[in-house]
């Protein structure tokens, strides 16, 4: 082969492995945010960093556990709204993904808190940067369908699509599929509960305190949902740091849902 040929050649084979490896920035970012997550979780956040946000001091650590299988009962993955644990925890987590609080990736770095985001293609939109931060901060994503919609009485292959569907449009975005499903609304049937399974998903998540409970009744295990997506009242972030004092006065501290489903 002459020498003008194999350049050519070489050149062709750098610029088609370029093209291989051209994809999504948003989904670049996910890739990464897992790669980091995964390998080098920084060191609890100390005393200093809850006195930033109006905290009087920093949470006890979490126990440290390896990640649980749910039990499924029938095949079916179970329904949890709260955990059976003797562990001071509590969960946070966050439905839809309407609220992009910049200070919220803030508060979650600082404080090392181990949220879990629910989330919905059709309410993200082209916001899935903002979460793609989240999760390099530790955040986990989740499910919460593509088009939020109340999926009891549909027939089983919407349910399937819009379940699927969510579980596709994450793996492409993040690198990642979700273990643990939230139903629109809180809303479900057992045909919910096949196509759960179906689209690989191990739990399905309600809660104990819902958006807008009353948290001051806390006790250990309460999965609280946090309302986000108002444009009116309190931030995602001072919703949060409410709860955080509330938390503290209770003697308990946030764990990681995924390390216990």
């Amino acid at each position: 082969m002459r020498p003008r040929t194999l350049v050519a050649a070489g050149l062709a084979a750098v610029l088609l492995t370029g093209c291989a490896q051209s994809v999504d920035p948003i989904e670049r970012l996910g890739k990464k945010a897992v790669q980091r997550v995964g390998s080098s979780r920084p060191a609890r956040a100390d005393g200093r960093s809850y006195r930033h946000w109006g905290l009087p001091a920093a949470l006890p650590a979490p126990p440290r556990m390896p990640a649980r299988t749910t039990a499924r009962r029938g095949g079916l993955p179970p329904v949890v709204r709260r955990v059976e644990t003797d562990d001071k925890v509590v969960f946070l987590t966050y439905d839809d993904g309407a609220e992009k609080d910049p200070r919220f990736v803030r508060l979650v770095r600082e404080l090392r808190l181990p949220v879990s985001m629910f989330l919905t293609d059709s309410v993200v939109g082209p916001g899935y940067g903002h979460f793609a931060r989240l999760q390099s901060v530790g955040a986990s994503i989740q499910n919460h369908t593509l088009d939020h919609s109340a999926l009891r009485g549909l027939p089983y292959a919407g349910q399937r699509a819009e379940i699927c569907g969510q579980q596709e449009k994450v793996r492409s975005r993040f690198g990642i599929r979700p273990r643990l499903f939230r139903p629109p609304y809180g809303t479900y049937d057992r045909t919910t509960l096949r196509a759960a399974a179906d689209c690989g998903l191990s739990a399905v998540v309600l809660w104990s305190v819902p958006p807008e409970g009353e948290a001051r009744g806390l006790r250990a295990g309460d999965i609280v949902s946090v309302t986000s997506g108002g444009t009116t009242g309190p931030t995602l972030t001072e919703r949060t740091t409410r709860l955080l004092r509330e938390i503290q006065r209770r003697g308990l501290t946030v764990g990681r849902l995924e390390d216990y489903l």
